[in-house]
């Protein structure tokens, strides 16, 4: 699979995305449950967010945190909000909006351009580091 999603769309959309899972327990009502159902969408909703700022994209406003990384850490954490109503076992209370958001995270993360999930690897130059193809590509700072 290769990456779908365009990193300038990835990065504002981010934003959103980090906005609405922070604030998921009050769009969607179960606020009043407390415990990890309350908890795990506010943490990775500002995590989800931080990345956004110091992102290396288009919408990242300090620009040092790779979109490689970033995309890495989508899945990862999109993943434990994806299971997390299993896993800490509030299912029957909620599951649906944590699930559909921690999904959103984990396809987004997956589907990014320069994703090192879905794409080949690029091939390095002999001397490695600032003479790489990613370095020509704008990845690395010079």
């Amino acid at each position: 699979m290769k990456g779908f999603i365009s990193t300038t769309f990835f990065g504002f959309f981010s934003y959103i995305l980090a906005i609405v899972t922070m604030s998921s327990p009050w769009l969607f009502g179960f606020a009043h449950f407390g415990g990890a159902s309350l908890f795990l969408p506010l943490v990775l909703g500002w995590f989800q967010l931080l990345m956004c700022i110091f992102s290396n994209t288009k919408g990242g406003m300090v620009g040092v945190f790779p979109v490689q990384m970033h995309a890495v850490l989508d899945v990862i954490s999109g993943f434990v909000l994806m299971v997390s109503p299993w896993l800490y076992g509030f299912t029957d209370n909620v599951w649906a909006p944590q699930f559909i958001l921690g999904g959103l995270i984990f396809l987004f993360g997956l589907g990014v351009k320069n994703s090192p999930l879905t794409n080949k690897p690029h091939e390095m130059l002999k001397d490695g580091s600032l003479g790489s193809t990613d370095a020509h590509e704008g990845r690395l700072m010079v």
